[in-house]
């Protein structure tokens, strides 16, 4: 028995929202007001966007560029631009001019969307993106005029274009958005998302056992939408017709706080240091906030301590799922759950949450594998450590525009991260590779040591580094940002990691620093971290 060829398309999960929920809101938060339209308002705008960006000559495939905040204007770009066969590129607003002008460049943007407030990052390569042959400016009447020459305005370029686009027939193997890793090492890497990668994952991150998102939830989209498709959820959202909340601008803790009171949100995604700083908010102003429609939290990127997951159901009851992913896989890989399988309805709470401590268990349609350094596949017996592989029908099997790589072989993705894969097939991930810390021939994992520092009272924030060391090749250090008001030492950091690690896995020095670099997403940036260090620039004393 046959079943229709019909093509898996970003148009048809688009559309089933915006008939299914034509009045349901997507609210944009600007730093002085809320904007709200209905996503019957943002089919059609989304509809006169392709028709004005195909009236300056962009057709299929062609790429066009967004440098924008996460607002409405930028989702209707996420519906726009793919559906009409373009490939939407997301520009990273914190990459150096260097790295902004290298992957416009790379990606040969046709057309770039820009917010007026963001026009200054380009006015160091106006002379230098020879791709570029358009600029639409999204500005508001309240904005000051921003004097950039030769731009369009978005709101008069489709003022008068028809309501409704013709969306094409496309293969759903075509590209439909593009992403760069944050080049962590060299230039930034491009992947290139095709329909039905992202057609998959979207169906697979609402599935209950991954995040549960559903129709009746008011999603916080904190997650910018530059960083992997805002890892997937203006898609996954869009699809069920969930209500949407955008934030033109930075959202800092209150201001996320605000919000989901206000707007009853029951779902966000966010970095590990976006929750803590939400933590620290609520301890600051207990009782400030009815935040009772709250119910779970994706935390991502980097891995959680299991003090924060443990500390948001305890005092909030909410549901703190860890996720893991890449830019590579679009980007969910695993997810851990409080509950992840039948048998753990029967677990005492404590082991529910050692479960949750846990990177997680694959997402249907994703496999995993660890190997050795030859290739040779190790032991599910949660104890040996091997290089990480996956493989899936939304995994990338190559870079843009890069002939070879190392990072793909014999169909599999070699992810780059140490990790271990116990007998229930949870994923524990140890480290990146380039962050394990190797001491007199021994490993230690920088995650592990971290999140334990990070459980302790009065630390807001941890970071642990490798440092060069003339006898044991590397040590571990630790850089420690205080909560207001604490008095901690370096001897009680070290005397609480004396509980768990043994003497040669404690860090050798511990550094109290005001702040800690972030990278472009929002993760701990070990790599300015690093160099810090190795220019004194945190004035390490001398290692033991």
């Amino acid at each position: 028995m046959h079943t229709m060829r019909t093509p898996l398309l970003v148009a048809r999960l688009l559309e089933r929202g915006a008939r299914l929920a034509p009045q349901e809101e997507i609210v944009t938060a600007f730093p002085s007001r809320l904007h709200r339209q209905t996503y019957a308002d943002t089919r059609r705008r989304a509809s006169q966007l392709a028709h004005a960006l195909a009236g300056l000559g962009v057709r299929t495939g062609d790429r066009v560029g967004t440098l924008m905040w996460n607002n409405h204007r930028h989702q209707e770009a996420f519906y726009g631009v793919p559906s009409m066969g373009a490939v939407l590129h997301t520009l990273n607003l914190r990459l150096p001019p260097r790295e902004l002008e290298y992957t416009i460049q790379h990606a040969e943007d046709r057309i770039l969307l820009v917010d007026s407030d963001l026009l200054p990052l380009l006015v160091p390569l106006k002379d230098k993106l020879k791709t570029v042959e358009h600029i639409v400016v999204a500005a508001d009447p309240a904005d000051a005029p921003h004097g950039f020459p030769g731009t369009i305005d978005w709101e008069d370029r489709i003022a008068d274009q028809p309501p409704r686009f013709d969306w094409p027939e496309l293969d759903e193997y075509a590209p439909m958005g593009l992403c760069y890793t944050s080049g962590t090492t060299g230039n930034p890497k491009g992947v290139m998302y095709t329909h039905r990668s992202t057609y998959l994952h979207s169906m697979a991150q609402a599935l209950t056992d991954a995040v549960g998102l559903s129709s009746t939830d008011t999603v916080l989209q904190v997650v910018p939408l530059f960083h992997v498709l805002g890892w997937g959820y203006p898609y996954t959202a869009s699809m069920l017709g969930s209500k949407q909340i955008l934030a033109h601008g930075h959202i800092e803790a209150e201001m996320m706080l605000d919000l989901i009171e206000r707007e009853k949100v029951t779902f966000s995604a966010g970095v590990p240091t976006v929750w803590q700083s939400v933590r620290a908010a609520i301890e600051a102003q207990p009782g400030r906030w009815n935040l009772s429609s709250f119910k779970r939290i994706n935390c991502g990127a980097s891995a959680p301590a299991p003090s924060l997951i443990r500390w948001y159901w305890d005092h909030l009851g909410v549901e703190m799922i860890q996720t893991w992913g890449m830019t590579e896989i679009n980007p969910l890989g695993v997810t851990s759950r409080r509950i992840a399988k039948r048998k753990h309805l029967t677990l005492s709470l404590d082991d529910q949450f050692a479960n949750v401590a846990k990177t997680g268990l694959p997402i249907p349609g994703l496999e995993l594998e660890i190997v050795d350094d030859a290739g040779t596949p190790l032991p599910h017996d949660g104890k040996t450590p091997g290089n990480l592989l996956i493989r899936g029908p939304w995994v990338c099997a190559e870079y843009y525009r890069l002939a070879e790589s190392d990072s793909f072989k014999d169909g599999w993705l070699r992810t780059g991260d140490i990790a271990r894969i116990d007998s229930e097939e949870y994923l524990i991930i140890s480290d990146r590779s380039k962050d394990l810390i190797k001491s007199g021939g021994e490993w230690i994992s920088s995650i592990d040591v971290e999140n334990h520092i990070l459980g302790m009272k009065g630390v807001a924030y941890a970071a642990v580094v490798a440092q060069p060391h003339p006898k044991w090749e590397e040590r571990p250090v630790a850089l420690v940002v205080r909560t207001p008001g604490a008095t901690l030492t370096a001897d009680d950091v070290v005397r609480h990691c004396a509980a768990r690690f043994a003497k040669w896995q404690l860090p050798d020095e511990v550094l109290f620093v005001p702040e800690l670099p972030l990278n472009s997403t929002g993760k701990l940036d070990k790599k300015t971290i690093r160099a810090n260090l190795a220019s004194s620039g945190y004035q390490l004393p001398t290692l033991r």
